[in-house]
């Protein structure tokens, strides 16, 4: 077999959740470049072409998950978990303000899409992988699910006398789903069916300047990551070169953790 071979997937049939934004677009985009004929599940349509189709569900809806996946050509040999929710720059003061007073409805709201909604397409997709001996589940994070988000980045929002401060639900969603990968890993060990964390760091996409300057300022690599650079990752644990992974949480971050 040769390297080529190792993160060849020509053949396997894919799904991304979330694909219709920045990171799962690319995702999506990337795994058809190497073979794989991708169907992107999110609530929103997104650009098609090349291998890559796109299937509107809410991935919210389990059996919208069942329903689409009955569709595709064949079981998927691959599921990405790229769909979140976070709190948009606009969201309302309340979302941004102190813990204490952070709305349980937008508690709810966040930790229905970025944990259960996993968990559905987990429970959809990874139980038909299982039933055919093989697979590769790749459960995206971030690291504000691994460590506590740096409050100070967001000076600049508080210059003015606004309060802010970086929510709380997304930080606990995304920790939620170490251990969903991890249990996962050692359910389907037997079963052919690998599952494994992809932890990142902040993507760049047209962020505020002063918020770019504060976190590159902290990043050892000095700036944030451009959507391409998260492809390679997920092509190695979504491929044969990955084969003895499971498990694991690979961490994708600039050195933000290393500090």
């Amino acid at each position: 077999m040769t390297l080529t071979d190792l993160f060849s997937l020509d053949g396997r049939v894919a799904v991304v959740t979330g694909g219709a934004g920045q990171v799962g677009g690319e995702i999506a985009r990337g795994l058809a470049a190497c073979g794989a004929k991708v169907a992107i599940f999110d609530l929103l349509a997104a650009p098609e072409g090349d291998g890559v189709r796109s299937v509107v569900v809410d991935v919210t809806d389990r059996a919208a998950i069942e329903r689409a996946t009955a569709e595709l050509s064949d079981v998927p040999h691959i599921l990405v978990n790229a769909a979140a929710l976070d709190s948009p720059p606009d969201a309302p003061a309340e979302e941004v303000g102190p813990f204490e007073d952070y709305p349980s409805e937008s508690f709810d709201e966040v930790m229905q899409v970025n944990v259960k909604g996993t968990l559905f397409a987990c429970q959809a997709i990874g139980a038909r992988m299982a039933a055919k001996g093989r697979g590769s589940i790749v459960n995206v994070s971030s690291v504000y699910g691994m460590l506590s988000p740096v409050q100070e980045l967001y000076d600049f929002r508080r210059a003015d006398g606004e309060t802010f401060f970086k929510p709380i639900a997304y930080s606990v969603s995304k920790s939620a789903l170490y251990n969903l990968t991890r249990y996962l890993a050692t359910y389907w060990a037997k079963s052919g069916v690998r599952v494994n964390t992809l932890t990142l760091a902040g993507v760049w996409n047209d962020q505020p300047a002063e918020f770019v300057d504060a976190y590159t300022a902290r990043m050892p690599l000095g700036r944030m990551a451009e959507a391409k650079e998260v492809v390679g990752p997920v092509v190695f644990l979504a491929s044969d070169a990955s084969s003895y992974v499971t498990g694991a949480n690979v961490v994708v971050d600039g050195g933000w953790s290393a500090w």
